[in-house]
């Protein structure tokens, strides 16, 4: 007797083996096992010649999907042939949400066993939750896997019927999505307000105050019974107060006249007023929720933070992260509440279970909220877990704990003090209890300190008591446009207006920056020109599928689908064949679109047109001697486009750079001019014998207006050459790159050693003494990595003795040697990543020629390679599924690639 067990990771496929009998055999699907074609190449030459074929479903016959295996998929569908031979009995053990059940339905279609079938789901990988799953197996829900094939189905018809509209009517390789572009609609809205933004000032007066050697602020609210305005009274599209607002406005000098006139004139408390307030624990993370909190306190985005937490799930450490629900087992309960008592005591323990509801309608992965997995919750300390995953278990942990705590009870304080018509109001807050709050304080990692930071303590008080006046000063103020969303809001916005599902979040923000919706600058979410561009097509066009109510109510169906509450066919008939289908919009709408009207962006307050390209943004506008066209930087964008940059550009392109002055050496000309990739001074005119003069980029942050011509000077020796290493007599150079200043150690064919130049040092003054010490230092983790220090540190080569380390990039884990990286396949954990694994890997990446590397290190990698021959192919295959995969999809950690199918130019 044997059973196969089939998982979607071989991490997930390793921590289960550890649970089951030695006559049970656990292997990985590697995610989906089929899918609709990704390419051309993919589609079967049966259909190569049908209409419908590039779409992957077959419009004309109930919309029947074609699926295919794809060529990295092969291998893995053999293997699991050959072990299902075997076996005597089959049991598919993928996730419990729609994506698991679709591969455990897609599964059972390629391999059709002649053996028993079960289908087994947990929410947690622990020994008790393993062994309880086993005897609680059912069968497919063939309810749910129409849900999601109506989904698959409804994003490939949506993103490969608009997509090759977008290549015609503004430029090639964009792509529109379900939800993608109801997304970066939001984000546009929102820039679109901010221009639209019109800043309003006014002024107040601020006091410190003072009462039994105990300071506090007091600030301007009423002069003569009259309110004083503040930021909320102004209208946000004329910079004015809000029509009807009976409020007070002061300029400068009539805050300074009122200061003068109350300067020295006593002070009196008019009225105080206490009042409890009660404070309640927040529910446990659901998968948006962790998301946002792990953006403002981790300042992880989504896609980073789900990668953590689908490699903590597959260890065993928490539960299952996709979820919509706040509700936690009475195991959990339990567990939480025996965390509280030992930890706290008693008195922070809340009087009765909490237990949480989920509000959402279409929580459909309805199991468990996130949280620490087992019967007992083990401290973040008891796990061994280190870095970013001890940090995002820690925010688990406590908000889970917290959550079956005491409330806080706090007392919220209201001074009114009166110094002749003058009305000035201080608050204060005073924590008589801080219950939950002794373990997690939203937003704020250390709950300690946060405390102290709620606290706003004043003075004991009394109406008729006479505060002391130690200072007072008249403050000015301007208003503020709507924020830009973060990741964080943009998640908590998309939830709130029931768009997409929580699972797809993280996936939908990476392809609105990746593809170029969007730039990622301080956190803040930044739509580009042609953001602008594709999102006022599909509004003036298709607006619909702009409309978050309905994409929300798309949603819903999709869900009374799985319900079986609504049918599939009708549906899927009506949204893109009907009368008002998609594709009969599409081909009645298409041409009316003028290409050129398309491609304009139409900004306030800018009289020339603003163009997308083939190569990128650009102005566009008439003069005497004609039409001129000035490209704009790459790095700007709407938010940042005034009149003032445009007719820099414009008048740059027709009137040639702006002079600076003349070199003190040569006399030639210098100009600062801006190019594609920003600001940059240029020495000398191009001309027949002079192609290409000297040019240097300008520091990041320096504004080209206060740039001299001594600092040109500067700049333009950039590469300056600072003298001869000691040991190797190599030079030794100081220059401007792509991510800042930096030294570098050139010897030639051995290879460059680079260090960046942090302030105080500066690129123009450091001398060699410094730049040397700079390389004596440990190389830290560079380019697409987002910290300092490597995620582990693995040792030294066997031949060229240099670190081997494993970073953290941008696409995730890598590891480093030389002039090679390479990416750690999604389902390896770096707590179990060698040395050895490292040499294999890095072979195998040089093998393939992803690299340079030291003549030493290619040496001792030779047999390395050679041993890896197999891993290569599988990198290479993972990698290339990645690419054309779109992220429609759920991403795990063992790349479920093949989920989203659509290509690389086309929808996601």
């Amino acid at each position: 007797m044997s059973t196969l067990v089939i998982v979607e990771s071989p991490t997930k496929a390793r921590t289960i083996r550890n649970f089951l009998p030695s006559t049970y055999r656990v292997e990985a699907s590697m995610g989906h096992v089929r899918d609709l074609p990704s390419s051309a190449e993919e589609i079967p030459e049966a259909v190569k010649g049908e209409k419908w074929a590039q779409l992957g479903v077959n419009v004309e016959a109930d919309f029947e999907p074609l699926y295919v295996i794809p060529k990295d998929k092969k291998k893995i569908v053999k293997e699991l042939k050959d072990a299902l031979k075997d076996a005597t009995e089959l049991i598919l053990a993928t996730d419990e949400d729609r994506e698991g059940e679709s591969i455990s339905w897609h599964l059972l279609q390629i391999l059709k066993p002649k053996v028993p079938i079960k289908r087994m789901v947990f929410h947690e990988i622990t020994r008790e939750a393993i062994r309880d799953a086993l005897t609680h197996c059912r069968d497919i829900d063939n309810r749910v896997v129409q849900a999601q094939e109506t989904r698959r189905i409804l994003d490939r018809l949506v993103g490969y019927t608009l997509s090759p509209l977008l290549w015609k009517k503004i430029a090639w390789g964009l792509s529109a999505g379900r939800v993608q572009s109801v997304a970066v609609r939001l984000l546009v809205r929102r820039e679109r307000e901010r221009r639209a933004f019109r800043q309003g000032s006014y002024w107040d007066l601020k006091a410190l105050l003072e009462k039994g050697k105990i300071s506090f602020d007091a600030k301007l609210v009423t002069v003569g019974n009259v309110k004083v305005a503040n930021g909320s009274d102004f209208d946000e599209n004329t910079g004015q107060i809000i029509a009807g607002r009976r409020v007070l406005l002061l300029n400068e000098e009539q805050a300074r006249a009122l200061l003068s006139r109350i300067q020295n004139k006593p002070w009196t408390v008019s009225n105080l007023e206490e009042r409890p307030v009660t404070r309640k624990p927040s529910p446990p993370f659901t998968t948006s929720t962790l998301q946002q909190e792990a953006n403002r306190k981790l300042r992880l985005g989504a896609r980073e933070t789900m990668r953590i937490a689908q490699s903590l799930y597959e260890r065993g450490f928490i539960t299952y992260m996709r979820t919509d629900s706040v509700h936690l087992s009475e195991q959990a309960l339990e567990a939480a509440r025996s965390c509280v008592q030992e930890l706290y005591g008693s008195e922070y323990l809340s009087p009765q279970p909490r237990k949480y509801t989920t509000k959402s309608k279409g929580a459909q992965e309805a199991h468990e909220a996130i949280r620490p997995a087992g019967s007992t919750f083990r401290t973040p300390q008891q796990t061994g877990l280190d870095g970013i995953d001890f940090r995002l278990y820690d925010l688990i942990w406590k908000r889970t704990v917290a959550s079956q705590m005491a409330d806080s009870r706090q007392t919220h304080v209201t001074v009114l003090t009166q110094v002749e018509d003058a009305g000035f109001r201080s608050s204060g807050k005073r924590i008589d209890f801080p219950g939950f709050l002794r373990a997690y304080v939203e937003g704020s990692d250390d709950p300690n300190a946060a405390l102290e930071d709620q606290e706003v303590i004043l003075p004991a008080l009394k109406v008729g008591d006479k505060p002391n006046c130690k200072d007072l000063e008249a403050v000015g103020h301007e208003t503020q446009p709507p924020a830009r969303y973060t990741e964080a809001s943009l998640v908590k916005m998309l939830e709130s207006e029931g768009v997409g599902r929580p699972s797809t979040y993280a996936s939908i923000i990476g392809t609105i920056v990746d593809r170029g919706y969007a730039k990622l600058i301080a956190n803040a979410l930044i739509p580009t020109f042609t953001a602008f561009a594709v999102t006022t097509l599909l509004e003036t066009h298709f607006p619909d599928l702009v409309d978050t109510g309905f994409t929300s109510r798309m949603e819903q169906t999709l869900d009374e689908i799985a319900t079986g509450e609504a049918k599939w066919l009708p549906y899927l008939q009506k949204f893109y064949t009907g009368e008002t289908g998609l594709a009969t919009q599409v081909k009645e709408q298409e041409s009316q679109i003028d290409a050129k009207v398309a491609r304009t962006v139409v900004l306030e307050n800018i009289s020339a047109k603003v163009c997308i390209g083939k190569f990128g943004a650009y102005l566009e506008s008439e003069s005497e001697e004609g039409l001129v066209k000035a490209s704009i930087p790459q790095d700007l964008t709407p938010a940042d486009l005034d009149p003032e940059q445009v007719e820099f550009l414009l008048k740059q392109k027709m009137e040639g750079p702006e002079k600076l002055g003349l070199h003190p050496e040569t006399g030639e000309p210098i100009y600062v001019l801006i190019g594609s990739y920003g600001p940059y001074v240029q020495l000398g005119d191009v001309s027949e014998t002079n192609k290409k003069p000297k040019r240097a980029s300008l520091p990041k942050g320096t504004d080209k207006d206060s740039v001299t011509v001594d600092m040109a000077v500067s700049l333009l020796t950039l590469p300056r050459l600072l003298g001869s290493h000691p040991e190797t007599g190599a030079k030794v150079q100081a220059n401007l790159g792509m991510y800042g200043p930096y030294v570098v150690h050139d010897q030639g064919k051995v290879g460059k050693d680079y260090r960046s130049i942090k302030p105080p040092d500066d690129v123009l003054t450091i001398e060699l003494d410094r730049a040397l010490e700079l390389l004596s230092q440990p190389k830290a983790a560079r380019g697409r990595s987002k910290t300092a220090t490597p995620l582990k540190e693995l040792g030294a080569h066997p031949e060229s003795g240099e670190l081997i380390n494993v970073y953290d990039g941008r696409y995730g884990p890598y590891v480093k040697h030389g002039d090679i990286n390479a990416s750690l396949a999604k389902d390896e954990s770096v707590e179990n990543f060698t040395l050895q694994k490292a040499l294999d890997l890095l072979a195998a990446k040089e093998a393939a020629g992803g690299g340079k590397s030291s003549s030493k290190s290619k040496k001792s990698t030779k047999t390395a390679a050679e041993k890896s021959e197999t891993a290569t192919k599988k990198t290479a295959a993972k990698k290339t599924t990645a690419k054309k995969t779109a992220t429609g999809a759920k991403k795990t950690t063992t790349k479920k690639a093949a989920t989203a199918t659509a290509t690389k130019k086309k929808t996601t």
